[in-house]
């Protein structure tokens, strides 16, 4: 079957009265709660909980190889192959177990600036979903509506579980992105995360054909006017370190840095919310209100308050709200060319300094690592020490093209714009987990904005042994004896064999890409560090 014949089966399925579309927020929120999907908190926010399935499900993803995606896409673990004809049984059955349900239908665009946003359309099976959605994307104006014309749609049927023997999927549970049909079909799974990110996936896949670099990664302006990108792993501060109350935000997790600088691809944000306060951060808790989604949160029965401590569901809860609920936001999502770039690495090894000024070339080798650490006791099978995690591009499970297409836009755009690039370590100093402490936020806040304000481009800088790093000698209000890694350790010996532990980890996961020379080189040397 043809894409001409998908799109009038798809056309097929969101008309009649069993379609409900475009439904405002009260609607949304009221139709959920009649059905049973949600409740009301207390603050308004419809809550949701999505069992089985409480966060993305990556060994169920797939990408449909065919003549489009054949020799364009990076196929391996992140990206595993699936037949068209099996895509195509499998959305037959979808349709036909869709069209005799109510289904809730939202016409949305992923991408703030115009010239590069993409239409979509996304067909839910819930209006919780819906509601989704509908606060995670971009919202047409009225007037838009009439004109909006689908270029991918996405397909949210939770309650179709796929079988693995006749369907060809891993589980019930299947991710299924068909760049030919312009079709993403999801199945088996409540996350609502999944739509969110399958978006992602597709513009991760279209934009770099249109000279447009895809981040997984949170941006901000400054009261100067200058925008600036924070990358990094889950538990590195990327979320706390962006929602600055002194700098203004674009958005929390997808971006675009195109010819004319930077866009955000949602309109809302997807706060993780275990252990929220508002004392901590009180602009996502004060955003989370009516019009607002919640997933696996637990509610006290009696009085409906949220308990963002009570992960008995999952340490995954979630947020979703507009990006309006934040006090500050940037509306439209726009920014000029980012004047600083910041990777953040919670880095347990205690190794990496605080901060470190990074070249064009070094920047792209870390990009590329997309390092951080998990700790012990936090994952089922890590034992006492630390575990290094690399993620290409700080956001692999979201490329479907080659890692090195996305480190060779960053740094083509670095020297375009003389873009500052800076490391910085949220995790330990002075020794490793459980024998070292944790930085200090403050201080690390106080270096970030060092770094963004330009303080630290005048100060002096020396080059670290370990991994050849370009470090500030002082930075306001921040203890000098801080600034060196080694120089924080008691031990020196046990920095330098520490040190030589994690730079041999990177040189061990970088055999993997495919760079040039010069960014080889820009990594750490494993070499005897005694002295």
């Amino acid at each position: 079957m043809g894409a001409a014949t998908v799109t009038q089966d798809l056309r097929a399925l969101t008309e009649g009265p069993h379609v409900h579309r475009n439904l405002s927020t009260p609607q949304l929120v009221e139709t959920a709660i009649a059905r049973g999907e949600a409740s009301l908190a207390a603050n308004g926010a419809l809550v949701a909980l999505t069992g089985a399935r409480t966060g993305r499900s990556p060994r169920d993803k797939f990408t449909v190889e065919d003549a489009e995606t054949k020799d364009h896409v990076d196929w391996g673990k992140v990206n595993q192959p699936f037949p068209p004809d099996k895509f195509q049984a499998l959305l037959d059955r979808v349709v036909q177990h869709m069209a005799e349900r109510d289904l809730y239908v939202m016409d949305l665009y992923a991408g703030a600036d115009r010239a590069y946003r993409l239409p979509i359309q996304i067909i839910c099976e819930y209006a919780w979903h819906a509601l989704f959605v509908k606060q995670l994307f971009l919202r047409p104006e009225l007037t838009e509506l009439a004109h909006h014309v689908a270029e991918f749609t996405v397909i949210a049927a939770p309650e179709f579980e796929a079988i693995p023997e006749r369907d060809g999927t891993r589980s019930g549970t299947f991710i299924l992105a068909d760049f030919t049909r312009k079709v993403i079909l999801i199945g088996g799974t409540k996350y609502a995360g999944e739509m969110k990110k399958s978006i992602f996936g597709v513009m991760n896949y279209l934009l770099p054909a249109r000279d447009v670099f895809p981040m997984h990664c949170s941006a901000n302006i400054g009261a100067n006017g200058e925008t600036a990108l924070f990358f990094g792993l889950s538990g590195t501060g990327k979320t706390t370190l962006s929602a600055d109350p002194l700098r203004r935000l674009i958005g929390d997790d997808e971006h675009g840095w195109s010819p004319e600088g930077v866009f955000n691809f949602e309109g809302g944000c997807y706060a993780k919310c275990v252990d929220l306060s508002k004392e901590k951060e009180p602009q996502i808790y004060n955003a989370i209100r009516f019009g607002s989604v919640l997933e696996n949160v637990v509610i006290d029965t009696k009085t409906g308050e949220p308990d963002y401590s009570d992960i008995r569901y999952t340490e995954n809860t979630r947020a979703a709200y507009p990006i309006e609920f934040i006090a500050n936001a940037v509306i439209p999502g726009l920014g000029g060319h980012p004047k600083n770039v910041i990777f953040l690495a919670a880095d347990a090894f205690g190794v990496l300094p605080p901060i470190a000024r990074l070249t064009p070339e070094q920047a792209m080798y870390h990009f590329l690592s997309g390092y951080t650490a998990k700790l012990a006791g936090t994952e089922a099978g890590l034992g006492s020490e630390p575990v290094p995690e690399f993620s290409a591009c700080f956001g692999s499970p979201f490329l479907p093209l080659a890692p090195k297409v996305y480190a060779e836009m960053l740094g083509k755009r670095l020297r375009q714009h003389d873009a500052q690039c800076w490391l910085v370590n949220t995790g330990w100093t002075g020794g490793v987990f459980g024998i070292g402490k944790r930085m200090s936020l403050k201080h690390t806040r106080a270096m970030v904005h060092a770094a963004l304000d330009g303080s630290l481009a005048n100060a002096e800088f020396v080059t670290e042994d370990a991994f050849g790093l370009s470090i500030p000698t002082a930075c306001p209000d921040v203890p000098g004896e801080l600034l060196h890694p080694r120089n924080a350790w008691p031990d020196k010996q046990a920095y330098d064999r520490q040190a030589q532990l994690l730079a041999a980890k990177f040189e061990e996961n970088f055999r993997r890409f495919d760079a040039p020379e010069n960014v080889r080189a820009a990594g750490p040397k494993v070499r005897n560090q005694a002295r």
